[in-house]
């Protein structure tokens, strides 16, 4: 069976913590995606570079520092500006009433601390696949 696809998780922003963002990223690996992780403190220039660069079909962002509501729509607004369609997620502490805020700005799909794995694994999965399929890829 070949690579379901290749993910970009990143860590954006000041927030020092990984946890969530490397058991993802292992489980999306495990699960037969290729995965490209940046670590902490990426701004969002350099993950739309790394996104650019790395031809992904989904990015992964993680933010527990609070900042999403500056962070998260920069993400958006750069990968638009670089013409960039691939989906874009969102882990992390996100209060209910900000989710409609991020959809509005581009983001797909918002996962929250203690979301079932499965559950983000069969998202992102359709994801992917409806973005690869968008693109002619299979």
């Amino acid at each position: 069976m070949g690579l379901r696809g290749r993910v970009l998780v990143a860590k954006v922003g000041l927030d020092g913590h990984d946890r969530g963002a490397k058991m993802v990223s292992r489980a999306l690996r495990d699960d037969g995606y290729e995965v490209i992780y940046t670590g902490l403190r990426q701004t969002p220039e350099t993950i739309t570079a790394v996104a650019v660069q790395e031809d992904v079909d989904m990015v992964g962002l993680s933010i527990l520092s609070g900042a999403h509501g500056t962070l998260i729509p920069d993400v958006t607004r750069l990968l638009a500006e670089a013409g960039c369609d691939m989906p874009v997620v969102v882990g992390g502490i996100i209060p209910p009433s900000d989710v409609s805020a991020l959809a509005a700005c581009g983001v797909a799909a918002v996962f929250g601390p203690g979301e079932p794995m499965a559950e983000i694994i069969t998202e992102v999965g359709r994801l992917v696949s409806d973005y690869r399929k968008s693109q002619g890829l299979p």
